[in-house]
């Protein structure tokens, strides 16, 4: 073989294989951005999970609460009205019954405090959002370095050839952006 024979081949097979490794990083590249995107449906459905329950647990709690505290203030708004000694009487243990069941609900429930639960609520309402944020974070790393190998020489030859080609970054869109710019408003 001659040498210039040989030089074309060694040409040809280091364009093979340097076709073969951008093809190769550009499959891990979005590989990895689908790994990214799959942690965000993740933390997705654990926000879709967990947020419901802990509302539900919270009202749960605090609607007991404020029965057993109503109920407290009735007896004894009831029993400081009473006129007569029948009406004092019944009032005096509809008072006793109702600072038994707080008794009761305090001693079973020493935890059991509104404001303790709104707080745990508040704080894995926070952990959950943060970590979506993180992993939205993460996606658009993941596809800001996707991106930026389709555009690069060579690689943007080859990304061609195999159909690679710019994706999106996870964005809020257009309607949130609208509502981002709006105070937010809190309902209890």
């Amino acid at each position: 073989m001659s040498t210039v024979a040989i030089i074309v081949i060694a040409v040809v097979v280091l364009l093979i294989l340097g076709v073969i490794g951008i093809y190769n990083n550009l499959v891990t590249l979005r590989n990895n951005r689908e790994n990214a995107f799959a942690n965000i449906d993740v933390q997705l459905k654990q926000r879709y999970d967990l947020i419901p329950q802990l509302v539900a647990t919270v009202k749960g709690y605090a609607a007991h609460e404020k029965e057993v505290f109503e109920k407290v203030t009735e007896a004894r708004t009831a029993a400081m009205n009473a006129t007569t000694i029948n009406d004092k009487i019944a009032a005096e243990n509809q008072l006793s019954n109702a600072m038994l069941n707080l008794k009761a609900v305090a001693e079973a429930y020493p935890d059991l405090k509104a404001n303790q639960n709104f707080m745990q609520l508040q704080s894995e309402i926070s952990d959950i959002e943060n970590k979506l944020a993180a992993v939205r974070r993460f996606f658009n790393s993941a596809t800001k370095e996707l991106n930026s190998a389709v555009q690069h020489f060579p690689a943007v030859l080859v990304a061609g050839m195999f159909g690679f080609h710019k994706e999106p970054l996870f964005d809020v869109g257009e309607t949130e952006r609208a509502n981002m710019d709006k105070a937010p408003e809190i309902n209890f």
